[in-house]
């Protein structure tokens, strides 16, 4: 879900770190240098990079805005290609039975069927196109806070790991103990006595 959703799922983050080269320059030249593929390999699973949020499906941070007011905004793009089980069932069937035939024996070995499944997987991650997901992120860099438009754990996972890499800085997902730990006007004892709470277990609870 992006920006101009009715409805969002977002996750806040918590950046600090600065450009050497200032931070305008600093950000275009990671989005640049981690900007999706154009040309997407066909036998990848899966393919993800920055896109422009105005135009997600030619990522060309050459020309496309990425600074809006005092935010930086931009999208990830995860492409991917999925193979239903039941096509694979299908295609390993039709090809066992080939082997049989070709054979002559009314069996194949456990190795063959492993042959069968990689050759049919092959086969199909070659003609299955990729189906592109966007999540939208929301950098308000003076204020060191970042929203990312989901919640999903392999998209955020993801988000994190390229965001480090083109910018150097560590995303640090924002919940009460982070906040406490980043944000919070605490002194040393109060944050050390905040991170060291632990879950209530209110089936022993009295």
């Amino acid at each position: 879900m992006g920006l101009i959703s009715s409805t969002h799922s977002i996750s806040r983050y918590y950046i600090d770190g600065e450009f050497p080269d200032g931070t305008a320059e600093g950000v275009r030249q990671g989005l640049i240098e981690n900007a999706i593929p154009e040309i997407e390999n066909e036998y990848d699973e899966i393919s993800a990079g920055w896109t422009p949020l105005e135009t997600p499906y030619k990522p060309d941070f050459q020309s496309a805005s990425f600074l809006f007011g005092t935010y930086f905004a931009f999208s990830l793009r995860i492409d991917k290609k999925s193979i239903p089980a039941k096509l694979i069932q299908k295609h390993m069937a039709i090809e066992t039975e080939k082997k049989k035939k070709e054979s002559g024996r009314p069996f194949i070995s456990k190795n063959e069927k492993a042959e069968i499944k990689e050759m049919v997987i092959d086969i199909l991650m070659h003609k299955t196109p990729f189906i592109p997901n966007l999540y939208d992120v929301l950098w308000d860099y003076e204020n060191k806070s970042l929203l990312l438009f989901s919640t999903q754990k392999a998209a955020n996972e993801l988000f994190e790991t390229l965001f480090f890499k083109s910018f150097d800085h560590k995303p640090i997902r924002l919940f009460p103990y982070t906040i406490v730990e980043t944000q919070g006007s605490f002194s040393s004892d109060e944050k050390d006595r905040v991170l060291a709470l632990a879950p209530l277990n209110m089936k022993g609870a009295q």
